[in-house]
């Protein structure tokens, strides 16, 4: 992407962020932890580093806003939606990878 200037590369990326949102907004089977467990970051770490680059460029973003942000609605809403339990083997799985986050 070299030959891609600043500003169209910064919109081509922000561009597959929205996109990556959208996806994990329609896959609310996917659990964090699965997520966690497979790909080492889940919707809470997004909606952190979300928070981390308002920060550094001095942009007023609470931690309840950038979640809201990246669940599409309130976390605590999200979460009595959709998240589940864990189950023995998910938590298996997720401590098993722990070292790799």
């Amino acid at each position: 992407m070299k030959e891609i200037d600043a500003a169209t590369r910064t919109e081509l990326e922000a561009a597959a962020f929205r996109r990556l949102l959208e996806h994990l907004r329609g896959r609310t089977d996917v659990q964090n932890i699965d997520l966690m467990a497979v790909a080492g970051f889940c919707r809470n770490c997004l909606s952190n580093w979300l928070k981390d680059a308002a920060d550094e460029r001095g942009v007023a973003l609470s931690k309840d806003e950038s979640r809201q942000h990246v669940y599409g609605m309130p976390y605590e809403e999200w979460k009595e939606r959709y998240q589940r339990e864990a189950t023995s083997s998910q938590a298996e799985n997720f401590e098993k990878s722990k070292p790799r986050h």
